[in-house]
This record gives structure tokens, sequence and C-alpha cells, in this order.
């Protein structure tokens, strides 16, 4: 966005080169100086910019001029950018003429010749003025924009997206701006088809899909690719979650050639965190996203290769190498292999809930909605620390928060510093003992149905947030890799407990602590069996991992 522009009218020559001179050296910052010798130059100087869709935000006009004086070309001006602030230069002679002006031509103030010292007679009047139109000022946004319905699924799935790869963009509601002429054509023009994205530059897209929308808008520029540039490498890493980012950033500061596949975002479940407060050395807290982003740049500088948004379709092993096929047919191989997948919230398994999915029933933060639940309220079912955090962070928009934990209370399951500020914060309500029996609504949540310690009763609520359990993204691996009776990936020791253990492991050597049942391939992070679910522990595994790869390496070249 160009910044605002302050324009200059005086038809003497050395009297306009002052006043460009102090008004640089005070506003250049902020606003663009434009001169004009002639008021017929200065009108036709903002109707380019009218044009060009850039704003004025102040006009500083001479009285005597020939052909126009300043109040004529004032209010001509007041036609092309009314919301422009315009101030009078005048003699002496001629405050009467300035006065009559501030009633007639909307002239916000006058000042008398000279203005010597600007920093006593120009300035303050000129900032002054300044602070009130940028305090009304509201910029055109010009990157990304998002056109459709708050209840549509497909609309949630591309706010969430782009939120979680931290791209900046506007959501229109389109049931709020109907009767817009331009949203109305541009509507029309996509034969009604919702959702829409319109990018700074290109073409409108209908619906695209997250690998197209990635690579319209150039997330190649943070590291972000969906297509390999190598067929081989060190090591590979399925999951950008805390554990992969740590791994990926060790391995490749220690020198292996390194690829991160993540199906979503980089920064797994934790990126979507309104704000982590106990992990080691940012007293103050930090959100998922901004951790996501520190380590994603990291990773970007050590050279890691990112794969994202793409996904892990099968793994195998072929002479020796570990071979990862991907979702769109790209086949890799590597020395090394990491799972770091991480979990995903579990489903209610109730009446509604599958109806209602991006209706106004979400799994996990999905932050992109909470400033669209303002004056509502929201439902928070779960107790664990993503669920508080979720809480505190809604708390901020919503008229109530209601969170619903099945058990006695949150401190069996929940960090006690969120248990305190959840317990202080008014808006917040919690129902122990109380479990969700079904979602109600039609084209959206309108209300859920719980059971607690009083009975069965239907709640009215605008959305409903779940934080419950975790699965594990481990389903693609088929019989490859040995899991847990929940899908967790078993390690170390616990592979010769499995049932099938002895019988899958070929090594004579026991597996190492994070390697699984296929040598060479390690797990890290939530998607571990008997993980601890903490951001600090599965950056640890991630680190952890990268040594254990060193040591297979070595025995491998050996």
């Amino acid at each position: 966005m160009a910044r605002p522009v302050l324009i200059a009218v005086d038809d003497e020559k050395e009297v306009l080169r002052s006043v460009e001179r102090d008004l640089r050296r005070k506003f250049a910052d902020r606003l663009r100086i434009v001169g004009a010798q002639a008021p017929d130059v200065a009108l036709n100087v903002m109707r380019e910019l009218k044009e060009r869709n850039e704003p004025v935000a102040l006009i500083l006009s001479d009285q005597r001029m020939p052909k126009m004086n300043g109040v004529e070309m004032l209010e001509e001006a007041d036609c092309i950018f009314p919301n422009a602030k315009r101030v009078l230069l005048t003699a002496y002679a001629d405050t009467e003429a300035a006065i009559r002006a501030i009633n007639s031509a909307k002239v916000d103030y006058y000042l008398m010749k000279p203005w010597n010292p600007p920093e006593e007679t120009l300035y303050p009047v000129l900032e002054d003025l300044l602070d009130d139109w940028f305090a009304e000022y509201d910029p055109p946004f010009e990157g990304i924009k998002i056109f459709g319905h708050r209840w549509s699924p497909e609309t949630h799935a591309l706010k969430d997206f782009l939120a979680r790869n931290q791209v900046p963009y506007q959501w229109i509601d389109v049931e709020h701006a109907k009767g817009d002429p331009d949203l109305d054509r541009l509507v029309a023009e996509n034969h009604g088809k919702l959702p829409l994205v319109t990018l700074p530059e290109g073409p409108c897209l209908q619906n695209p899909a997250t690998a197209e929308l990635a690579e319209r808008i150039g997330l190649s520029q943070v590291g972000l690719s969906s297509q390999a540039k190598s067929e081989f490498y060190d090591l590979a890493i399925v999951g950008g979650g805390p554990a992969g980012l740590a791994a990926a950033v060790y391995g490749a500061s220690e020198g292996l050639s390194t690829v991160l596949i993540e199906k979503d975002a980089p920064g797994g479940q934790a990126g979507s965190s309104s704000l982590i407060e106990n992990y080691l050395g940012f007293p103050k807290g930090l959100s998922g996203a901004e951790l996501a982003r520190r380590a994603r740049d990291q990773a970007h500088r050590f050279k890691v290769e990112m794969l994202s948004p793409q996904e892990a379709r099968s793994i195998g092993e072929n002479n020796g190498y570990r071979t990862i096929e991907l979702g769109d047919g790209q086949l890799l191989s590597c020395r090394a292999l990491l799972l770091s997948m991480g979990v995903s919230y579990r489903r209610l398994d109730v009446p509604g809930e599958e109806k209602l999915y991006g209706k106004g029933v979400y799994y996990g933060a999905t932050l992109s909605e909470a400033m669209s639940c303002a004056d509502e309220r929201v439902v928070i079912i779960g107790g664990a620390n993503s669920a508080g955090q979720a809480a505190m962070h809604f708390c901020k928009y919503a008229r109530e928060v209601l969170m619903l934990v099945r058990g006695l209370g949150l401190s069996d399951t929940m960090s006690q510093y969120l248990v305190d500020r959840i317990q202080d914060t008014p808006n917040i309500e919690i129902r122990p003992h109380t479990q969700t029996k079904g979602l109600v609504g039609e084209e959206r949540l309108e209300k859920i149905q719980v059971a607690g310690p009083g009975g069965e009763e239907t709640i009215e609520c605008d959305g409903v947030f779940i934080f419950i359990g975790a699965e594990p993204h481990t389903a693609w691996l088929g019989d490859a890799i040995l899991r847990d009776d929940k899908g967790f990936i078993v390690t170390g020791a616990d592979v010769l407990e499995h049932p099938r253990g002895k019988e899958v492991w070929p090594l004579k050597r026991p597996p190492m602590l994070l390697e699984t049942s296929m040598p060479g391939v390690f797990a890290a992070g939530d998607v571990r069996s008997g993980s601890v679910k903490r951001v600090a522990s599965s950056v640890g595994q991630g680190s952890i991992a990268v040594q254990l790869v060193h040591e297979f390496l070595r025995e491998v070249k050996a």
C-alpha cells in the first residue's frame, strides 16, 4: 500500500520549494509529499491518485493564485477527496476570506504567512490534523481476500490453512456484505460458487486446494514447496511439529541433507496454540504460531528443504535405504527417516457431529474463528492444557466460554498456572462430570446436548471446539511399522515387547531408544507410544533422534 499523500500548492516556485522542504523534514517518514505550482495541476494530480486508489491525507494551498484561488481549488478538491484535511496559507489581508472559507469550503485551518519557524507555527497544526485523519483512515486491504459463508467448511479450511501458515488475509462474510456492488459482480462472474480467493495479482480462485493456494501465494519465499528438489537425502522427516522441526534444525546444522514433509503447516498441533507460557526461555510466553515461525525460519536458514503442503502415503525399504512415497506420487529415498506426524483431536462420536463439522463445530483451537465469536457463547470440550489455552484466548472475544470436562475438574489434567487463570476469569464457566450427547442445528450449529450431575440439558451456543484425546496420524504406515493398540508407534525396548516385535526386528542388536521396528526409522513427539505430550518434550526427542541417526549412519558405514 502506497503511503498517503500530502499535497502542497503554491504558484510561486521558491515558496513551493520552501514549503516542500519543511514538510519533508517533518513528515516524509509517513507521508509522500507532492508539490504543485498551479491549482489545475494539483487537481489533475488528485484525479490520478484517485484512479490509482492512493489516499490523500492533507492539502495545503496558498490562497492568492491566478485563474483559481486556494478556496476555489479546495472546494473542487472536496469532490475528489472529501476526507482529506484542508489548510489554507494566507497573507494578513486575506484572513477574512480564510475565516469565511472554514464554513463555506470546509477548510480545516488557515495559517498566516510566513510560517517560520515551522516547529512553532506549521508542524503543530498539521500534526493535529494528520492525527485526526489517520485515526479515521481505514486503508483498503490489498492482500489475499477470502469471500465465503461463516458456516462453510470449505471457507473455514482456507482460513485455517492461511492462519496456520501465518499468511495475512482478509475474510469477507458474504452474508454481511450483501448489496456491495463489487462483491455482487465478483460472485456473479464466478456463477455464485463459493468460497472465492482473490490475490493481489492474478485470477480469482474458486475453492482452491491448499496445494494450489500455497503455490499461488508464494510460500516458497519462506522455504516451503510441494515439490522435492532431490530424490535422495541423508535424513527425511515426516511431520513438521516441534519434534520434526527440532530434528530438522539439528540434522541440517550438523551437515545432513534434510527434507521435512508436512501435510498442513509447520508447527503441528502446537502451532495453533494461542499462548505457551511454560516453554523454557520465554518468561512472557509465546504463541504457537510464533514458535512455529521461529523454528521454520531457523530450519530455512540451515537449508532444510520443507515440503508443505505435502503428505507421505507409504514407506518402505530398497537396497538398504528407506523410501517414502508422497501424495502426488513422488518417491524419495533416504539413509534415515524420522516419523513425527503428531496427533489430532479425537472425534466425539455423537449425533450431529459429522453434519455440523466446519459449521460451528471444530477440532482444536482454530484461532482463525476466534474473532468471529464476538459477543457469543462458545463451548470448549476437554480439560488438558490445549483446552485451557483455547479458553483463555476465546474469552477475550466471546461473551461466555463454557468448558465441559468429563472428570472432577481441571487440576488432574491441566497445568496449575492455567487452572488458576481460568478460575480467575469471570466469563469462563467450568462444568465438571459433563459429557456431550449431541450437536443440534440445520445450516449451522445451534445447540449442544449434554449430560451432567443435574441430568440432561440442551444449551444454546454458537461454536463448539473439541480438545479430547489424541489420534495419532499413523494409519498410512500400514504394516510397515509396529504400533500399540491405540495406533502410537512403539520404539526402543518396547519394540521387542510387542507381540510381533521379535518376529519383525531383523538385527542382532536391540532397537535404539527412539528407533522403530524398521532399522533406521525413528519416531519422536506425540506420535510415539508413551511420550509426554508437551512441546519441550517433543523438541528434546527431536534433537535426541538426530544423535541416534548419526549412530545409525556410522553403523551402516562400518
